[in-house]
Protein backbone atom coordinates (compact mmCIF):
# COMPACT_ATOMS: atom_id res chain seq x y z
CA UNK A 1 0.00 0.00 0.00
CA UNK A 2 1.58 3.53 -1.28
CA UNK A 3 0.94 6.21 1.31
CA UNK A 4 0.12 9.70 -0.58
CA UNK A 5 2.37 12.65 1.42
CA UNK A 6 -0.42 15.57 1.35
CA UNK A 7 1.25 18.68 -0.27
CA UNK A 8 0.61 21.93 1.71
CA UNK A 9 1.06 24.80 0.73
CA UNK A 10 1.96 27.13 4.09
CA UNK A 11 2.22 30.11 2.66
CA UNK A 12 -1.73 29.99 1.67
CA UNK A 13 -2.88 28.90 5.34
CA UNK A 14 0.13 30.97 7.11
CA UNK A 15 -2.59 33.45 8.77
CA UNK A 16 -4.25 30.07 10.30
CA UNK A 17 -1.37 28.80 11.48
CA UNK A 18 0.17 31.62 13.27
CA UNK A 19 -2.89 31.95 15.27
CA UNK A 20 -2.84 28.24 16.08
CA UNK A 21 0.91 28.07 17.00
CA UNK A 22 0.16 31.29 19.22
CA UNK A 23 -2.71 29.16 21.03
CA UNK A 24 0.01 26.19 21.49
CA UNK A 25 2.64 28.69 22.74
CA UNK A 26 -0.12 30.53 25.22
CA UNK A 27 -1.02 26.87 26.89
CA UNK A 28 2.80 26.72 27.35
CA UNK A 29 2.89 29.84 28.93
CA UNK A 30 0.66 28.65 31.27
CA UNK A 31 2.51 25.65 31.72
CA UNK A 32 5.90 27.34 32.73
CA UNK A 33 6.01 30.45 32.89
CA UNK A 34 5.33 32.51 36.68
CA UNK A 35 1.98 33.65 37.51
CA UNK A 36 2.49 37.13 38.21
CA UNK A 37 4.14 37.20 34.44
CA UNK A 38 1.74 35.17 32.51
CA UNK A 39 -0.71 37.96 32.02
CA UNK A 40 1.88 40.13 30.15
CA UNK A 41 3.20 37.05 28.30
CA UNK A 42 -0.40 36.36 26.98
CA UNK A 43 -1.29 39.78 26.17
CA UNK A 44 1.51 40.12 24.11
CA UNK A 45 1.41 36.95 22.28
CA UNK A 46 -2.45 37.42 21.47
CA UNK A 47 -2.25 41.09 20.06
CA UNK A 48 1.18 40.20 17.98
CA UNK A 49 -0.32 36.97 16.93
CA UNK A 50 -3.43 38.67 15.38
CA UNK A 51 -1.22 41.41 13.78
CA UNK A 52 1.17 39.09 12.16
CA UNK A 53 -1.74 36.87 11.16
CA UNK A 54 -3.22 40.19 9.10
CA UNK A 55 -0.30 41.01 7.85
CA UNK A 56 -0.33 37.43 5.95
CA UNK A 57 -3.53 38.35 4.74
CA UNK A 58 -2.59 41.64 3.45
CA UNK A 59 0.24 39.81 1.71
CA UNK A 60 -2.10 37.24 0.33
CA UNK A 61 -4.50 39.67 -1.32
CA UNK A 62 -6.00 39.08 -4.58
CA UNK A 63 -4.14 35.64 -4.33
CA UNK A 64 -6.83 32.07 -5.58
CA UNK A 65 -5.30 29.24 -4.41
CA UNK A 66 -6.84 25.87 -3.56
CA UNK A 67 -4.33 24.51 -0.53
CA UNK A 68 -3.92 21.04 1.38
CA UNK A 69 -5.15 18.95 -1.11
CA UNK A 70 -8.17 21.18 -1.64
CA UNK A 71 -9.19 20.73 1.95
CA UNK A 72 -8.96 24.99 2.07
CA UNK A 73 -9.42 27.59 -0.14
CA UNK A 74 -7.94 30.99 -0.08
CA UNK A 75 -9.84 33.20 -2.36
CA UNK A 76 -11.07 36.86 -2.38
CA UNK A 77 -14.45 35.84 0.62
CA UNK A 78 -12.07 34.20 2.43
CA UNK A 79 -9.03 36.47 2.49
CA UNK A 80 -12.01 39.44 3.32
CA UNK A 81 -13.70 37.80 6.14
CA UNK A 82 -9.99 36.30 7.47
CA UNK A 83 -9.47 39.98 7.55
CA UNK A 84 -12.28 41.23 9.35
CA UNK A 85 -11.95 38.60 12.40
CA UNK A 86 -8.62 39.43 12.63
CA UNK A 87 -9.71 42.60 13.26
CA UNK A 88 -12.50 42.14 15.07
CA UNK A 89 -10.27 39.52 17.41
CA UNK A 90 -8.04 42.57 18.23
CA UNK A 91 -11.21 44.40 19.92
CA UNK A 92 -12.08 41.43 21.61
CA UNK A 93 -8.89 40.47 23.16
CA UNK A 94 -8.17 44.17 24.60
CA UNK A 95 -11.90 43.81 25.96
CA UNK A 96 -10.61 40.39 27.55
CA UNK A 97 -7.44 41.87 28.61
CA UNK A 98 -9.10 44.82 30.67
CA UNK A 99 -8.63 44.79 33.74
CA UNK A 100 -9.35 48.19 35.12
CA UNK A 101 -13.03 47.91 35.42
CA UNK A 102 -13.84 45.39 37.97
CA UNK A 103 -12.78 45.47 41.91
CA UNK A 104 -11.49 41.82 41.39
CA UNK A 105 -9.37 43.09 38.68
CA UNK A 106 -11.01 41.04 35.86
CA UNK A 107 -14.10 39.89 34.23
CA UNK A 108 -13.01 36.59 34.63
CA UNK A 109 -13.22 33.98 37.99
CA UNK A 110 -9.74 33.68 39.92
CA UNK A 111 -10.80 29.95 39.36
CA UNK A 112 -13.36 28.06 37.40
CA UNK A 113 -13.30 24.26 39.15
CA UNK A 114 -14.11 26.17 42.45
CA UNK A 115 -18.17 25.73 43.68
CA UNK A 116 -20.47 29.45 43.49
CA UNK A 117 -20.54 30.36 46.97
CA UNK A 118 -18.17 27.91 48.17
CA UNK A 119 -14.46 28.87 50.69
CA UNK A 120 -12.86 28.05 47.82
CA UNK A 121 -14.16 30.50 46.20
CA UNK A 122 -14.09 32.74 48.49
CA UNK A 123 -10.24 31.85 49.10
CA UNK A 124 -9.30 32.11 45.42
CA UNK A 125 -11.08 35.46 45.17
CA UNK A 126 -8.77 36.61 48.67
CA UNK A 127 -5.35 35.35 47.36
CA UNK A 128 -5.93 38.17 43.73
CA UNK A 129 -5.81 35.10 41.26
CA UNK A 130 -6.29 36.81 37.84
CA UNK A 131 -7.86 34.20 35.14
CA UNK A 132 -5.26 34.28 31.97
CA UNK A 133 -5.87 30.96 30.32
CA UNK A 134 -8.59 32.50 28.11
CA UNK A 135 -5.86 33.91 26.07
CA UNK A 136 -5.20 30.24 24.85
CA UNK A 137 -8.78 29.88 24.33
CA UNK A 138 -9.31 32.90 22.55
CA UNK A 139 -6.93 32.31 19.96
CA UNK A 140 -7.91 28.40 19.67
CA UNK A 141 -11.31 29.67 19.00
CA UNK A 142 -10.04 32.47 16.61
CA UNK A 143 -7.99 30.03 14.67
CA UNK A 144 -11.29 27.97 14.05
CA UNK A 145 -13.26 30.76 12.66
CA UNK A 146 -10.43 31.36 10.41
CA UNK A 147 -10.34 27.61 8.80
CA UNK A 148 -14.67 27.78 9.11
CA UNK A 149 -14.90 30.06 5.70
CA UNK A 150 -12.09 28.76 3.93
CA UNK A 151 -12.98 24.99 4.10
CA UNK A 152 -13.06 23.36 0.92
CA UNK A 153 -14.57 20.25 2.40
CA UNK A 154 -17.22 19.20 4.80
CA UNK A 155 -15.04 17.57 7.13
CA UNK A 156 -12.85 20.34 7.30
CA UNK A 157 -16.09 22.30 7.97
CA UNK A 158 -16.60 20.35 10.67
CA UNK A 159 -13.27 20.20 12.33
CA UNK A 160 -13.21 24.39 11.90
CA UNK A 161 -16.63 24.12 13.62
CA UNK A 162 -15.53 22.24 16.58
CA UNK A 163 -12.19 23.93 16.88
CA UNK A 164 -13.78 27.31 17.41
CA UNK A 165 -16.74 26.48 19.28
CA UNK A 166 -14.91 24.17 21.98
CA UNK A 167 -13.39 26.90 23.78
CA UNK A 168 -16.32 29.13 23.90
CA UNK A 169 -18.51 26.61 25.53
CA UNK A 170 -15.53 27.11 28.18
CA UNK A 171 -15.35 30.63 28.01
CA UNK A 172 -18.83 31.17 28.74
CA UNK A 173 -18.89 29.69 32.09
CA UNK A 174 -15.87 32.17 33.06
CA UNK A 175 -17.84 35.15 34.64
CA UNK A 176 -16.19 36.35 38.22
CA UNK A 177 -20.12 37.68 38.68
CA UNK A 178 -23.28 35.87 38.48
CA UNK A 179 -21.35 32.37 38.30
CA UNK A 180 -24.49 30.65 38.82
CA UNK A 181 -26.00 32.47 35.47
CA UNK A 182 -22.19 32.17 33.35
CA UNK A 183 -22.12 28.42 34.21
CA UNK A 184 -26.30 27.51 33.22
CA UNK A 185 -25.10 29.55 29.92
CA UNK A 186 -21.63 27.53 29.64
CA UNK A 187 -23.80 24.46 29.71
CA UNK A 188 -26.67 25.07 27.82
CA UNK A 189 -24.45 26.38 24.91
CA UNK A 190 -22.51 23.36 25.33
CA UNK A 191 -25.42 20.56 25.29
CA UNK A 192 -27.35 22.59 22.19
CA UNK A 193 -23.70 22.94 20.71
CA UNK A 194 -23.39 19.49 20.55
CA UNK A 195 -26.49 18.49 19.36
CA UNK A 196 -26.15 21.32 16.34
CA UNK A 197 -22.59 19.62 15.83
CA UNK A 198 -24.27 16.03 15.52
CA UNK A 199 -26.76 17.17 12.60
CA UNK A 200 -24.53 18.61 10.52
CA UNK A 201 -21.89 15.18 10.77
CA UNK A 202 -25.22 13.38 10.17
CA UNK A 203 -26.30 15.37 7.23
CA UNK A 204 -22.19 15.23 5.81
CA UNK A 205 -22.52 11.64 5.99
CA UNK A 206 -25.53 11.63 3.73
CA UNK A 207 -24.46 14.03 1.31
CA UNK A 208 -21.49 11.96 0.86
CA UNK A 209 -23.68 8.87 0.55
CA UNK A 210 -25.26 11.18 -2.46
CA UNK A 211 -22.40 12.50 -4.07
CA UNK A 212 -19.39 9.71 -3.40
CA UNK A 213 -17.52 12.90 -1.98
CA UNK A 214 -17.31 15.33 0.97
CA UNK A 215 -15.42 18.19 -1.43
CA UNK A 216 -17.87 21.09 -2.32
CA UNK A 217 -16.73 21.19 -6.13
CA UNK A 218 -17.18 17.40 -6.16
CA UNK A 219 -20.89 17.97 -4.40
CA UNK A 220 -21.54 20.64 -6.88
CA UNK A 221 -20.32 18.23 -9.98
CA UNK A 222 -22.38 15.16 -8.69
CA UNK A 223 -25.78 18.12 -8.25
CA UNK A 224 -25.29 18.67 -11.85
CA UNK A 225 -24.87 15.70 -12.87
CA UNK A 226 -27.65 14.18 -10.77
CA UNK A 227 -25.59 11.16 -9.72
CA UNK A 228 -27.84 9.53 -7.02
CA UNK A 229 -31.28 9.28 -4.78
CA UNK A 230 -32.35 12.71 -4.17
CA UNK A 231 -34.15 12.32 -1.11
CA UNK A 232 -30.45 11.42 0.52
CA UNK A 233 -29.18 14.69 -0.53
CA UNK A 234 -31.81 17.27 0.20
CA UNK A 235 -31.99 15.27 3.81
CA UNK A 236 -28.54 15.89 3.71
CA UNK A 237 -28.54 19.81 2.89
CA UNK A 238 -31.43 19.97 5.59
CA UNK A 239 -29.44 18.22 8.28
CA UNK A 240 -26.20 20.47 7.70
CA UNK A 241 -28.32 23.32 7.50
CA UNK A 242 -29.02 22.89 10.90
CA UNK A 243 -25.82 22.92 12.11
CA UNK A 244 -24.96 26.17 10.56
CA UNK A 245 -27.96 27.97 11.59
CA UNK A 246 -27.38 27.28 15.05
CA UNK A 247 -23.84 29.19 15.01
CA UNK A 248 -25.68 32.41 13.14
CA UNK A 249 -28.50 32.08 15.90
CA UNK A 250 -31.31 31.83 13.44
CA UNK A 251 -34.78 30.66 14.05
CA UNK A 252 -35.67 28.11 15.36
CA UNK A 253 -32.28 27.26 16.40
CA UNK A 254 -32.07 29.85 18.38
CA UNK A 255 -32.61 29.10 22.02
CA UNK A 256 -29.27 29.33 23.46
CA UNK A 257 -28.37 32.86 22.90
CA UNK A 258 -30.14 35.36 24.95
CA UNK A 259 -28.94 32.94 27.55
CA UNK A 260 -25.40 32.65 26.79
CA UNK A 261 -25.46 36.40 25.79
CA UNK A 262 -26.60 37.19 29.06
CA UNK A 263 -24.50 34.57 31.30
CA UNK A 264 -20.68 34.88 29.82
CA UNK A 265 -18.56 37.34 30.52
CA UNK A 266 -19.24 40.66 28.68
CA UNK A 267 -15.83 40.64 26.82
CA UNK A 268 -16.48 37.13 25.72
CA UNK A 269 -19.85 37.66 24.55
CA UNK A 270 -18.48 40.85 22.37
CA UNK A 271 -16.12 38.63 20.75
CA UNK A 272 -18.23 35.62 20.12
CA UNK A 273 -21.29 37.82 19.36
CA UNK A 274 -19.39 39.54 16.54
CA UNK A 275 -16.76 36.82 15.35
CA UNK A 276 -18.69 33.83 15.21
CA UNK A 277 -21.56 35.73 13.04
CA UNK A 278 -18.75 36.21 10.52
CA UNK A 279 -16.96 33.49 10.26
CA UNK A 280 -20.20 30.96 10.19
CA UNK A 281 -21.82 33.00 7.78
CA UNK A 282 -18.49 32.62 5.28
CA UNK A 283 -18.83 28.86 5.76
CA UNK A 284 -22.99 29.33 4.90
CA UNK A 285 -21.87 31.24 1.66
CA UNK A 286 -19.17 29.04 0.60
CA UNK A 287 -21.50 26.14 0.99
CA UNK A 288 -24.60 27.26 -0.52
CA UNK A 289 -22.80 29.43 -3.19
CA UNK A 290 -20.40 26.56 -4.17
CA UNK A 291 -21.27 23.04 -2.88
CA UNK A 292 -25.05 23.71 -3.46
CA UNK A 293 -25.51 25.99 -5.78
CA UNK A 294 -27.31 23.76 -8.50
CA UNK A 295 -29.63 22.65 -5.74
CA UNK A 296 -30.61 26.56 -5.24
CA UNK A 297 -34.33 26.07 -6.44
CA UNK A 298 -34.88 23.98 -3.07
CA UNK A 299 -32.83 25.68 -0.61
CA UNK A 300 -33.50 29.22 -1.68
CA UNK A 301 -37.01 28.87 -0.13
CA UNK A 302 -36.22 27.34 2.78
CA UNK A 303 -33.74 30.15 3.45
CA UNK A 304 -36.43 32.28 2.62
CA UNK A 305 -38.57 31.09 4.88
CA UNK A 306 -36.14 30.81 8.26
CA UNK A 307 -34.74 34.43 7.65
CA UNK A 308 -38.62 35.95 7.28
CA UNK A 309 -39.34 34.13 10.54
CA UNK A 310 -35.98 35.05 12.04
CA UNK A 311 -36.29 38.81 11.17
CA UNK A 312 -39.97 38.90 12.70
CA UNK A 313 -39.39 37.06 15.75
CA UNK A 314 -36.22 38.17 16.71
CA UNK A 315 -37.48 42.01 16.92
CA UNK A 316 -40.82 40.98 18.54
CA UNK A 317 -38.55 39.46 21.25
CA UNK A 318 -35.85 42.08 21.16
CA UNK A 319 -39.08 44.77 21.91
CA UNK A 320 -40.06 42.82 25.41
CA UNK A 321 -36.90 42.39 26.87
CA UNK A 322 -35.72 44.79 29.83
CA UNK A 323 -31.77 43.21 29.91
CA UNK A 324 -29.80 45.37 27.91
CA UNK A 325 -27.64 42.06 26.92
CA UNK A 326 -30.71 40.29 26.02
CA UNK A 327 -32.12 42.49 23.86
CA UNK A 328 -28.86 43.35 22.18
CA UNK A 329 -28.77 38.76 21.60
CA UNK A 330 -32.10 39.39 19.83
CA UNK A 331 -31.25 41.96 18.39
CA UNK A 332 -28.22 39.56 17.01
CA UNK A 333 -31.15 37.37 16.49
CA UNK A 334 -32.72 39.87 14.21
CA UNK A 335 -29.68 40.77 12.52
CA UNK A 336 -29.24 37.20 11.16
CA UNK A 337 -32.72 37.10 9.38
CA UNK A 338 -30.94 40.52 7.56
CA UNK A 339 -28.22 38.52 6.51
CA UNK A 340 -29.76 35.93 5.60
CA UNK A 341 -31.93 38.00 3.07
CA UNK A 342 -28.22 38.83 1.18
CA UNK A 343 -27.82 35.14 1.32
CA UNK A 344 -30.49 33.74 -0.57
CA UNK A 345 -30.07 36.55 -3.35
CA UNK A 346 -27.53 33.99 -5.02
CA UNK A 347 -26.27 36.37 -6.86
CA UNK A 348 -22.41 38.72 -6.70
CA UNK A 349 -24.86 41.87 -5.44
CA UNK A 350 -26.26 39.19 -2.68
CA UNK A 351 -22.42 38.02 -1.75
CA UNK A 352 -21.44 41.45 -1.73
CA UNK A 353 -24.05 42.47 0.42
CA UNK A 354 -23.42 39.92 2.92
CA UNK A 355 -19.75 40.57 3.22
CA UNK A 356 -20.10 44.16 3.57
CA UNK A 357 -23.03 43.40 6.43
CA UNK A 358 -21.04 41.02 8.48
CA UNK A 359 -17.92 43.74 8.68
CA UNK A 360 -20.58 46.55 9.13
CA UNK A 361 -22.21 44.24 11.79
CA UNK A 362 -19.32 42.88 14.23
CA UNK A 363 -17.54 46.14 14.45
CA UNK A 364 -21.04 47.69 15.66
CA UNK A 365 -21.18 44.58 18.27
CA UNK A 366 -17.88 44.70 19.49
CA UNK A 367 -18.38 48.51 20.73
CA UNK A 368 -22.12 48.03 21.72
CA UNK A 369 -21.06 45.74 24.35
CA UNK A 370 -17.74 47.41 25.34
CA UNK A 371 -20.10 50.30 26.82
CA UNK A 372 -22.18 48.16 28.42
CA UNK A 373 -18.59 47.35 30.22
CA UNK A 374 -18.83 50.45 31.67
CA UNK A 375 -21.72 51.20 33.31
CA UNK A 376 -21.80 49.56 36.87
CA UNK A 377 -23.34 49.36 40.01
CA UNK A 378 -22.45 47.27 43.46
CA UNK A 379 -23.25 44.09 41.69
CA UNK A 380 -21.14 44.87 38.84
CA UNK A 381 -22.28 45.65 35.38
CA UNK A 382 -25.71 47.26 35.55
CA UNK A 383 -27.51 45.62 32.50
CA UNK A 384 -31.49 46.46 33.36
CA UNK A 385 -32.56 48.95 31.24
CA UNK A 386 -34.05 50.96 34.33
CA UNK A 387 -30.67 51.30 35.30
CA UNK A 388 -29.70 53.59 31.80
CA UNK A 389 -32.19 56.49 32.69
CA UNK A 390 -30.31 59.91 32.65
CA UNK A 391 -26.74 58.20 31.28
CA UNK A 392 -26.34 60.79 29.19
CA UNK A 393 -26.17 63.59 32.33
CA UNK A 394 -23.59 61.08 34.21
CA UNK A 395 -21.74 60.61 31.16
CA UNK A 396 -22.67 62.44 27.64
CA UNK A 397 -19.57 60.72 25.93
CA UNK A 398 -19.95 57.05 26.25
CA UNK A 399 -23.85 57.58 26.27
CA UNK A 400 -23.54 59.32 22.75
CA UNK A 401 -20.83 56.69 21.46
CA UNK A 402 -23.63 53.99 22.75
CA UNK A 403 -26.20 55.64 21.01
CA UNK A 404 -23.82 55.80 17.39
CA UNK A 405 -23.90 52.32 18.02
CA UNK A 406 -27.88 51.81 18.36
CA UNK A 407 -28.47 54.02 15.47
CA UNK A 408 -25.82 51.55 13.24
CA UNK A 409 -28.05 48.46 14.41
CA UNK A 410 -31.41 50.30 13.39
CA UNK A 411 -30.51 51.01 10.13
CA UNK A 412 -29.59 55.28 10.38
CA UNK A 413 -28.56 57.08 7.66
CA UNK A 414 -24.59 57.93 8.07
CA UNK A 415 -23.91 54.88 9.50
CA UNK A 416 -22.49 51.59 8.53
CA UNK A 417 -26.12 49.57 9.09
CA UNK A 418 -27.67 51.67 6.55
CA UNK A 419 -25.13 50.60 3.91
CA UNK A 420 -25.02 47.51 4.78
CA UNK A 421 -29.14 47.23 4.82
CA UNK A 422 -29.29 48.78 1.53
CA UNK A 423 -27.05 46.57 0.36
CA UNK A 424 -28.51 43.36 0.86
CA UNK A 425 -32.46 44.19 0.63
CA UNK A 426 -31.08 45.95 -2.89
CA UNK A 427 -29.24 42.37 -3.77
CA UNK A 428 -32.97 40.57 -2.58
CA UNK A 429 -35.27 42.83 -4.46
CA UNK A 430 -32.72 42.01 -7.86
CA UNK A 431 -33.22 38.33 -7.22
CA UNK A 432 -36.98 38.84 -7.72
CA UNK A 433 -37.68 38.34 -3.36
CA UNK A 434 -39.38 41.61 -3.19
CA UNK A 435 -41.85 39.76 -0.27
CA UNK A 436 -38.03 38.87 1.91
CA UNK A 437 -37.45 42.74 1.11
CA UNK A 438 -40.75 44.07 2.50
CA UNK A 439 -40.69 41.70 5.52
CA UNK A 440 -37.01 42.91 5.94
CA UNK A 441 -38.10 46.63 5.53
CA UNK A 442 -41.12 46.09 8.04
CA UNK A 443 -39.13 44.61 10.60
CA UNK A 444 -35.97 47.07 10.52
CA UNK A 445 -39.13 49.81 11.15
CA UNK A 446 -39.57 47.56 13.97
CA UNK A 447 -36.24 47.38 15.37
CA UNK A 448 -35.22 51.13 15.16
CA UNK A 449 -38.24 51.31 18.19
CA UNK A 450 -36.62 49.56 20.93
CA UNK A 451 -33.23 50.99 19.59
CA UNK A 452 -34.53 54.36 20.18
CA UNK A 453 -36.46 53.67 22.73
CA UNK A 454 -32.95 53.22 24.97
CA UNK A 455 -31.80 56.53 23.45
CA UNK A 456 -34.21 58.56 24.88
CA UNK A 457 -33.76 56.96 28.23
CA UNK A 458 -30.18 57.81 28.06
CA UNK A 459 -30.96 61.28 26.92
CA UNK A 460 -34.38 62.07 28.23
CA UNK A 461 -35.41 60.24 30.82
CA UNK A 462 -34.60 61.61 34.69
CA UNK A 463 -31.25 60.12 36.15
CA UNK A 464 -32.44 57.79 39.64
CA UNK A 465 -30.40 58.80 42.88
CA UNK A 466 -29.17 55.54 43.81
CA UNK A 467 -28.23 55.01 39.77
CA UNK A 468 -25.11 52.89 38.79
CA UNK A 469 -21.93 54.74 37.95
CA UNK A 470 -20.34 55.12 34.00
CA UNK A 471 -16.99 54.53 34.37
CA UNK A 472 -14.05 56.12 33.05
CA UNK A 473 -13.04 53.85 30.26
CA UNK A 474 -9.26 52.29 30.56
CA UNK A 475 -6.93 52.32 28.24
CA UNK A 476 -7.82 48.77 26.74
CA UNK A 477 -11.58 49.37 26.77
CA UNK A 478 -10.83 52.89 24.36
CA UNK A 479 -8.89 51.72 22.08
CA UNK A 480 -11.65 48.69 21.41
CA UNK A 481 -14.54 51.22 21.27
CA UNK A 482 -12.45 54.18 19.58
CA UNK A 483 -11.74 51.19 17.13
CA UNK A 484 -15.43 50.26 16.25
CA UNK A 485 -17.02 53.88 16.32
CA UNK A 486 -14.63 55.04 13.86
CA UNK A 487 -15.31 51.72 11.58
CA UNK A 488 -18.97 52.49 12.36
CA UNK A 489 -18.43 56.17 10.98
CA UNK A 490 -16.36 55.29 8.07
CA UNK A 491 -18.67 52.78 6.91
CA UNK A 492 -21.39 54.76 6.64
CA UNK A 493 -20.10 57.93 5.93
CA UNK A 494 -17.48 57.09 3.19
CA UNK A 495 -17.57 53.45 2.50
CA UNK A 496 -17.03 53.45 -1.38
CA UNK A 497 -13.83 52.31 -0.67
CA UNK A 498 -14.46 48.65 1.23
CA UNK A 499 -17.53 48.48 -1.54
CA UNK A 500 -14.30 48.70 -4.14
CA UNK A 501 -12.82 45.63 -2.25
CA UNK A 502 -15.29 44.10 -1.72
CA UNK A 503 -16.63 43.99 -5.13
CA UNK A 504 -13.29 43.07 -6.60
CA UNK A 505 -12.73 39.84 -3.45
CA UNK A 506 -16.84 38.66 -4.01
CA UNK A 507 -15.48 35.97 -6.54
CA UNK A 508 -15.62 32.14 -4.97
CA UNK A 509 -12.89 29.77 -5.87
CA UNK A 510 -14.60 26.48 -7.40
Amino acid sequence: MNFHVPVIQYAEVLPILIVLGAAVLGVLVEAFIPRSLRYVFQVVISLGSILLAFVAVVRLHGTSHVAVEGSVVVDGPTLFLQGTLLLLAIGGVLLIAERGLDTGGSAFTAHAATLPGSEAERTALASGIIQTEVFPLTLFALGGMLLFPAAGDLVTMFVALEVLSLPLYLMSGLARRRRLLSQEAALKYFLLGAFSSAFFLYGSALIYGYAGTVSLSGIREAISSNAGNDLVLLMGVALVTVGLLFKVSAVPFHAWTPDVYQGAPTPVTAFMAACTKVAAFGAILRLFYVGLSGLRWDWRPMLSGVAIVTMVLGVIWALTQTDMKRMLAYSSIAHAGFILTGVVAVNKAGLEGSLFYLAAYGFTTIGAFAIVTLVRDSTGEATHLSQWSGLARRSPLVASTFALFLLAYAGIPLTSGFVAKFAVFAAAYSSGSSALVIVGVLSSAIAAFFYIRVIVLMFFAEPKEDGPTVVVPPIMTTAAITLAASVTLVLGVMPSSVLDLIKSAARFTF
